[in-house]
């Protein structure tokens, strides 16, 4: 086993760190949507699809993560514990980011709630 991180590998899997996060449709998209007229139903099915999505993405990349832990836990010569390890993280990060999105909903829910009619 080697304590060298291998570049191209890593690079790799940055590339597909950023494919995953443009996935989801950026910051133009929505604002193409909003200026062909869309209407507020469209946008929250929008909404709710789009989150739905990062709720699936979420679980899938956790359950890739609990599957290479088993194999690496069994023997499997082909995973490698860098390979575990960066699955791992990869999990942490993106719970942690569903975690933080759902706080800043919830408050902003509150915040309308609490608005003045």
């Amino acid at each position: 086993m080697s304590d060298r991180i291998d570049v191209n590998r890593l690079l790799v899997e940055m590339r597909a760190l950023k494919a995953q996060t443009q996935a989801f449709g950026g910051a133009q998209e929505m604002q193409a949507r909003d200026s062909a007229g869309v209407g507020e139903v469209q946008r929250n099915e929008t909404f709710s699809k789009v989150m739905s999505q990062a709720v699936n993405k979420v679980n899938e990349v956790q359950q890739a993560s609990t599957a290479m832990t088993n194999a690496y836990l069994q023997g499997d010569p082909n995973v490698d514990v860098t390979d575990v390890m960066i699955a791992s993280q990869k999990a942490g990060v993106a719970f942690d980011s569903m975690v933080q999105v759902r706080n800043k909903l919830v408050e902003a829910y509150r915040d309308v709630m609490n608005m003045p009619i």
